[in-house]
């Protein structure tokens, strides 16, 4: 049973940062591509970025490219999400979710996600 759990959201100012934390278990971690997702209330998941198994391999978003840093421990079964120069667009959900392979660049590839976090940023 693939068990994920985000914290480290909340409300912050346009221009501050905030650190997702998302804690996995139930699956080899190290084979397991993990990203990150974010989805406002009546709109469609955005895959925001993603990394490989062995961390060999990442995807960003371009909305969040230079603002937004994915990364993991693999000793600890966690990764991150590190959000700068957070805008008031980048308010949403955001979910954590685990790959069915050591790679996937594709939402399609990822079939468990963790309950989410809400980050509201205000001007």
């Amino acid at each position: 049973q693939v068990q994920l759990v985000e914290s480290g959201g909340g409300s912050v100012q346009a221009g501050g940062s905030l650190r997702l934390s998302c804690a996995a278990s139930g699956r080899t971690f190290s084979t397991t591509a993990m990203g990150w997702f974010r989805q406002v209330l009546g709109k469609e998941s955005e895959f925001v970025a993603s990394m490989s198994g062995n961390g060999r391999y990442l995807y960003e978003a371009d909305s969040v490219k230079g603002r937004f840093t994915i990364s993991r421990d693999n000793d600890k079964n966690m990764v991150y999400l590190q959000m700068n120069s957070l805008k008031p667009e980048d308010t949403a959900v955001y979910y954590c979710a685990a790959g069915q392979t050591g790679w996937a660049l594709q939402k399609g590839g990822y079939d468990h996600r963790g309950q989410g976090t809400q980050v509201t940023v205000y001007s």
